[in-house]
């Protein structure tokens, strides 16, 4: 197995998605094969308390892997093995042919979350695309109705979101506001990818500084409101409906799905916007199932897909290619 080919690919690997973009995932590189795990400082025990945004991210991650290394004519292999007590997900190894996938790592790299305006929601032929990428695994797609009760159910997610302190900690310790910060361009959600303007970036990072002696008197509802309406952007809403009794080992493989399905929608000339809030506040990820005539733990994952008026900002990753191998941002160590 060529771990130097593999790891000279490794930048474009990492760039998968991830809740809040902390990035999670880790390589081990072995003698045969290539660990892939996840380091726990990047979890979301707040906001993620189950961990099945974290699992997705990894399987996003495996798929993301699969696809660069086909696309490099690298025979590779994916072996799950998930460990919670080894923090592993399984492993690459060696195989016999290149994975075989329609994408390239072309669609990886142009790949983005767009947080903005939409000209249009996917018509059905997209919509029955993505679908049949879900179903080859067991899950289904299903358009969620926008008119209606969706925008209230948002508006409940929001205010329940800002209301748990330690789910605003852990937004605040991954917002990238200051564009003079020393992480801006190296992992989490900063203003450019948010859509935020100076002035709102920095009232929304004086907001949340404030945020322990203003939350009693309704702050949490001003930063819900402060948010605005992201359906008024446009788009439509689509749900990703898992098989019943997923394991978190399928979680993990359903990430590989999800995956497929956003770099569907982006060669179709579509982009999406998670609204992981609706599944992630019990009671209108439940009021969704009712909605959508399916049983609540089955959604794993929702986003306003939509055809973009204009490119959205790349978002920061802490591994980039070098001169002499691949450099840790975070660390500030070269490890190639």
């Amino acid at each position: 197995m060529d771990l130097a080919a593999f790891h000279a690919l490794e930048p474009l690997c990492w760039r998968a998605p991830s809740a809040h973009n902390t990035q999670p995932w880790r390589l081990r590189y072995e003698r045969w094969a290539i660990t892939v795990g996840w380091d726990p400082a990047d979890a979301l025990p707040a906001g993620d308390p189950t961990g099945r945004d974290l699992r997705l991210s990894l399987g996003a991650f495996v798929e993301t892997c699969l696809i660069v290394a086909a696309d490099a004519g690298l025979r590779l292999d994916w072996a799950a093995d998930h460990d919670e007590s080894d923090r592993r997900v399984g492993r690459l190894r060696p195989g016999r042919q290149p994975y075989r996938t329609p994408f390239r790592t072309a669609d990886v790299w142009d790949r983005r979350t767009h947080r903005g305006r939409f000209t249009g929601g996917p018509d059905a032929d997209v919509v029955a695309a993505v679908d049949a990428v879900a179903r080859r695994a067991g899950g289904a797609v299903r358009a969620v109705p926008v008119a209606g009760r969706l925008r209230a159910l948002l508006r409940t997610a929001d205010r329940q979101v800002y209301a748990d302190p330690a789910v605003v900690a852990e937004l605040r310790r991954w917002l990238r506001l200051d564009r003079s910060g020393p992480r801006y361009r190296a992992d989490g959600l900063s203003d450019r990818c948010l859509g935020l303007g100076r002035a709102t970036a920095t009232g929304l990072r004086a907001a949340l500084a404030a945020y322990p002696a203003l939350r009693p008197l309704g702050l949490p509802r001003l930063l819900a409101a402060a948010g605005g309406d992201p359906l008024a952007q446009g788009g439509g809403v689509l749900a990703l409906v898992a098989p019943p009794g997923l394991d978190a080992a399928g979680q993990v493989e359903f990430g590989r799905v999800l995956m497929r399905m956003w770099l569907t929608l982006h060669t179709a000339g579509l982009a999406a916007h998670p609204l992981s809030q609706l599944v992630d506040v019990a009671a209108t990820r439940d009021a969704l199932g009712t909605l959508l005539d399916v049983a609540p733990e089955r959604i794993v994952h929702v986003a306003r897909v939509g055809r973009p008026v204009a490119p959205a900002p790349r978002s920061a990753r802490r591994v980039e290619r070098t001169g002499g191998g691949v450099l840790m941002r975070d660390a500030a160590v070269r490890v190639g």
